[in-house]
């Protein structure tokens, strides 16, 4: 086993709380900023988080829960980021370029910045200055709950810097997680935003009574329309086969724990948008994400029937049937 280190988590969802776990199955410490000061002393006097995967119990003396960001966030030189994206830039917005010279930054994030539809990396290297080679994005195919579960799962890590992904690979490989590594920061990213899209899309066509036939034909075409995407965006030489990109897919498409999935099934079902997301206790981020990559698309012009589809659901009040029954006539 690797020697133990210290390092930060900023945020305290499903996400962050998995790979608490897993850091501290390395022995590493971990100084984990909670924004809710409630939900910090919880954590403190109880050693679970109660909000989310409250059934994994911490040992008191591997994690520091704090609500004070920049004490968390001077204490180590490795930062953790497992904010939602929405959220992202107001959770750190105390913060200056200072707090982040010779930072290592971990994304768990997978979604965008909304207001802006810039990717975690970018929005980091636009108002922090943080350097390519200091971030590192980690991608799926991998659920917070069956971390939390110590079911095997696999994780990609991208960072520019072969070292620096090295580093973030050996703190949370363990018994039941592997890490390999990539130099596709921006094109993981993306892969990471669309399949919740695509997850959405799925979610909806389950809950308007479509079967696993065409779910099948349903996940060919997203993969074919993400690689196009992804060539448009970011040519460089990639697998689109590789599980960070469809592998990823597959789970966040097919998975019971899939939020984003949970938010198309009901929005298939009949729910209004705006009732669904009331009724989710998570953010699903492809909701803002759709918004975003329908944004960027402009620029780019790339054929994406599937992803529109579910951004017209969503955004301009789409009928999902018809939008839906639009998309069945374009895919094959």
């Amino acid at each position: 086993m690797n020697s133990s280190e210290s390092v930060s988590m900023i945020g305290g969802g499903s996400w962050a709380t998995a790979l608490v776990k897993v850091l501290n199955a390395n022995h590493h410490d971990v100084d984990w900023w909670i924004h809710n000061p409630r939900i910090a002393e919880h954590l403190r006097a109880k050693n679970h988080n109660p909000n989310y995967i409250s059934s994994v119990n911490f040992l008191p003396e591997l994690i520091n829960p704090s609500s004070d960001l920049e004490k968390v966030f001077r204490a180590n030189e490795i930062i953790f980021l497992a904010v939602p994206s929405a959220f992202l830039k107001s959770a750190l917005e105390i913060l200056t370029p200072h707090h982040f010279k010779n930072k290592l930054i971990v994304s768990a994030i997978k979604g965008m910045i909304p207001d802006e539809n810039l990717l975690i990396a970018e929005f980091l290297e636009k108002y922090f200055s943080v350097e390519e080679k200091n971030i590192i994005n980690i991608s799926g195919p991998c659920h917070a709950e069956e971390v939390a579960l110590e079911k095997l799962s696999y994780l990609t890590l991208a960072c520019t810097n072969a070292a620096n992904a090295k580093r973030a690979c050996d703190l949370l490989t363990c018994d039941y997680m592997r890490c390999t590594s990539s130099d596709d920061v921006y094109g993981t990213e993306y892969a990471a935003v669309l399949k919740n899209i695509y997850a959405i899309t799925a979610g909806i066509f389950h809950g308007l009574g479509y079967g696993d036939n065409f779910h099948a034909v349903l996940i060919s075409n997203c993969i074919e329309e993400m690689e196009r995407f992804l060539k448009a965006v970011h040519p460089i030489t990639r697998d689109i086969k590789d599980s960070a990109y469809l592998g990823d897919l597959l789970v966040t498409a097919y998975s019971q724990f899939s939020r984003n999935r949970t938010l198309g099934a009901m929005v298939g079902k009949g729910y209004s948008v705006k009732n669904a997301l009331l009724e989710m206790n998570m953010v699903a981020e492809g909701f803002y994400s759709s918004k975003c990559i329908h944004d960027v698309n402009k620029k780019f012009k790339v054929e994406m029937p599937i992803a529109e589809a579910t951004f017209r659901t969503l955004h301009e009040n789409g009928i999902a049937a018809e939008e839906m029954k639009r998309v069945t006539e374009l895919i094959s």
